[in-house]
This record gives C-alpha cells, sequence and structure tokens, in this order.
C-alpha cells in the first residue's frame, strides 16, 4: 500500500510537474547554489555577497533576481541597504537534503 507521501505525489498535475522542474533548473548552476548556502547562515547584501564569493556585483545581482523570481529568496530594506534571505524553511531544507545526499556519496 502507498504511504501518505506518495499518494499525495499523485495529486500533481501538469502545471505542477512543470513548476517543480523549473524549481530544480533555478539550483542547477554552483553560483547560485553558494548564494544560497551564505543565505542559509545570514542575510546579506548584494556587496557582503559578492565579496565573500568572490563575484562581481552584477553577477550577484543577477542571480538574485533570478532566485526571487522564482521564490527562493526575498529582500528586505534597511534603511539604504537591501538584504536578501531565504523565503523559508523549505529553501533551507531542499539544500541541506541535497548535500546530505551528496557528502554521503
Amino acid at each position: 500500500m502507498p504511504s501518505e507521501k506518495a499518494r499525495s505525489f499523485e495529486k500533481l498535475k501538469e502545471n505542477d510537474l512543470y513548476f517543480l522542474t523549473e524549481f530544480f533548473k533555478v539550483l542547477g548552476t554552483p553560483t547560485r547554489v553558494r548564494i544560497l548556502l551564505v543565505l542559509m547562515e545570514q542575510d546579506a547584501c548584494v556587496s557582503d555577497l559578492a565579496d565573500r564569493l568572490g563575484l562581481t556585483q552584477s553577477a550577484v545581482s543577477h542571480q538574485l533576481s533570478l532566485l526571487k523570481a522564482n521564490k527562493l529568496v526575498r529582500q528586505r530594506r534597511d534603511g539604504k541597504m537591501i538584504f536578501y534571505t531565504l523565503v523559508d524553511d523549505h529553501v533551507r531544507m531542499v539544500i541541506e537534503k541535497g548535500t546530505e545526499h551528496v557528502l554521503l556519496r
């Protein structure tokens, strides 16, 4: 007998599968994953991310806009500064589980 989780997967419609595929495509570059790993530790602005990752601010901004458009990060303003953070714990969980999977191989 299928588990309750397996039965919930049966409810996925074609459109849901498209969005799920797009979600994993967004995680398809090391730069975006590196940004998410930093944001798992703390909120950060573009310049902090660029310095920490050894990238240009332009490159970081571009990747953040893709992550934001796909609802993996959000921004908050603190005075003149804009800080980025993970949208929710689901993003953290996906990265943590993926990391566990890779390290256990």
